[in-house]
């Protein structure tokens, strides 16, 4: 009976380092997707003023614009426009403005 215990402890342990991984996995298998779908609505709609890296041209360069706005100030400024960048509520849904919004946040 005393080899059974450690044994089974073996089996837990293993179950539980298993489901982390996995979960991990799983969490930047998701991250990776919504930064694809954020870049794709990115060069579609943001790459003509703010250039294909992001140093900008006739918008500002958003290459660390995540140190100076958080995302709820980006999100707003997608959605509703500001000093000259028009507003996208009627060209991209609340999701992709909040793609958009969390991706640029990550730039620091």
């Amino acid at each position: 009976m005393r080899t059974s215990l450690p044994f089974f402890l073996v089996v837990v342990m293993s179950a539980v380092a298993l489901s982390a991984c996995s979960s991990q996995a799983t969490d930047q298998g998701m991250t990776a997707s919504a930064d694809a779908k954020a870049e794709a609505i990115y060069k579609k709609q943001c790459l003509s003023c703010h250039a294909a890296d992001l140093r900008g041209k006739v918008g500002p360069g958003l290459q660390e614009i995540g140190s100076k706005m958080t995302e709820q100030q980006l999100f707003a400024i997608i959605q509703d426009g500001a000093r000259g960048m028009p507003a996208f509520k009627k060209v991209l849904s609340t999701e992709e403005i909040q793609a958009l919004s969390q991706w640029l946040s990550t730039k620091k």
